[in-house]
């Protein structure tokens, strides 16, 4: 049965109602920079790759955004069908349009963009976009400060040189500010979220030392996107561990940039990602060098007074990827290594929430002068 259809054949009006949204903006005021604030003002959103996990993940959490207004959803391929044909677990998220192509959206209708097309695509979508919409990018297109690390990284030149030197790269706890004042953010990847949370406070503290630092992470198989792939089979992927992107994945610069930036030098990592017979979820086992005479419990000190005061950033023991799926929560704990000197740093998110589409809400809240939180405070499902 369809629900887009009523017994007599005809449309059900409500149907009618949101194909006459496609692709263009719903009847909302424009937010002002007066106004943005204030949540009577809507902010007219659209979701470039909504048909994507990401995307999909954006238009869930707004569902519950008192400010933003979901009103242009793009999906080239899936053009013209509803929103909840794709899917259809959103079935009663009634107010959003129909998905379109990129080229029939009506930019004059839009306010913020949140673009979550696959990477290598972004760069000439968001150079070409008009200078009043504010932009926070899940590719990984605008990432890497560097174009040409990013054309070693990524196989490509970079077509968006003179805009990448604007782009304001938003691990939110650690970048607020400049967030606040920037148009576009790069919003950063889910292993370096998980990674530089714990440890860029460590570094910049001088409680561990940059040398020989390791991380073992681990990711539910929906961080490969929704693409079909022979190795994401159900067959192939489930009951069984894979290392993947050893020593050439694509997270390392970005996660040692990261690490630069709190050391002030030069830093080298070695991280192996290993794909996970689950869903969603991450979990990355950070191991380090203490400084001499430093301690776990300085470690545990520094974290907790550093990430006290923020809503999604707290320490737990032992800290489960249950404990964090469906929220915008990362969960952290430190432990002492058998090893004299040494320590094991633990940290857990959900890779589409603070991984990839909830910290994208969390920074365009910032954008537009909103608490960062709204719409993000959903407590983990769990079991």
């Amino acid at each position: 049965m369809q629900v887009s259809s009523c017994p007599s054949g005809r449309q059900a009006p409500f149907t009618v109602a949101r194909r006459a949204l496609q692709c263009r903006a719903v009847a909302a005021p424009a937010a002002t920079a007066a106004t943005a604030g204030k949540s009577t003002e809507q902010v007219r959103v659209a979701v470039l790759g909504a048909s994507g996990y990401t995307g999909e993940e954006v238009v869930r959490l707004l569902s519950l955004h008192p400010t933003f207004k979901v009103t242009a959803l793009t999906g080239d391929r899936q053009a013209g069908k509803e929103f909840s044909e794709v899917f259809p677990h959103l079935i009663t998220a009634t107010d959003v349009p129909s998905l379109c192509k990129i080229d029939d959206v009506k930019w004059d209708g839009v306010d913020a963009v949140f673009c979550c097309l696959p990477h290598a695509t972004t760069q000439v979508v968001v150079k070409d976009l008009p200078q009043h919409i504010k932009v926070v990018d899940l590719s990984a297109d605008f990432r890497l400060r560097d174009v040409n690390s990013y054309a070693e990284w990524y196989g490509g030149e970079h077509k968006a040189v003179e805009l990448q030197k604007e782009v304001v790269y938003g691990l939110t706890e650690l970048h607020r500010e400049a967030v606040k004042k920037a148009r576009v953010v790069a919003n950063p990847g889910c292993y370096p979220t998980s990674v530089q949370l714990p440890l860029v406070p460590l570094i910049e503290a001088g409680l561990i030392l940059t040398e020989d630092i390791i991380i073992d992470a681990k990711s539910g198989i929906s961080g490969a996107g929704r693409s079909a792939k022979q190795n994401l089979l159900y067959s192939e992927a489930t009951e069984g561990i894979n290392a993947y992107g050893v020593t050439k994945h694509r997270h390392m610069p970005e996660i040692e940039q990261g690490l630069e930036d709190a050391a002030g030098k030069p830093v080298r990592i070695s991280f192996t990602p290993h794909l996970m017979p689950m869903t969603r979820g991450m979990e990355s086992s950070c191991y380090v060098k203490m400084a001499p005479g430093i301690t776990v419990a300085d470690l545990r000190t520094c974290l907790e007074a550093k990430y006290k005061d923020e809503p999604f950033v707290h320490l737990l023991a032992p800290g489960s990827t249950h404990h964090v799926r469906g929220s915008n929560y990362n969960l952290i704990n430190v432990f002492e290594d058998r090893i004299p000197g040494r320590a094991i740093v633990i940290s857990v998110i959900d890779n589409l929430v603070k991984g990839a589409s909830g910290q994208a809400i969390q920074n365009m809240n910032l954008l537009f002068g909103l608490p960062e939180e709204t719409a993000l405070l959903q407590q983990a499902l769990f079991p």
